[in-house]
């Protein structure tokens, strides 16, 4: 199956990082900056475009494990995020 297109140049399975001071949507005190990941999904049109990223093994294996438990009590997946399209940069 090919890989769904998106706006920007983000496909699915695009390697991508958190940009510098970007936070947690949910836990604005949890920073994301450096966390690397791939495209899942991308939804919207710019400006107000969302991605979904899955995080990467080494992401997953390096997380406060304070954050994946406040991710479980809320029931939120701590393996992925959305966020906006200005919070990513690709990963070369």
């Amino acid at each position: 199956m090919a890989k769904k297109k998106s706006a920007g140049g983000l496909d699915e399975g695009t390697r991508v990082r958190v940009k510098p001071n970007v936070a947690s949507p949910e836990f604005p005190e949890v920073s994301l900056a450096g966390w690397t990941g791939a495209v899942m999904e991308v939804t919207g049109k710019p400006p107000a475009q969302k991605i979904i990223v899955e995080w990467d093994g080494a992401t997953v294996a390096a997380m406060p494990p304070d954050y994946i438990a406040r991710c479980e009590a809320q029931m939120l997946y701590h393996a992925m995020a959305c966020l906006g399209a200005d919070d990513i940069e690709l990963v070369v």
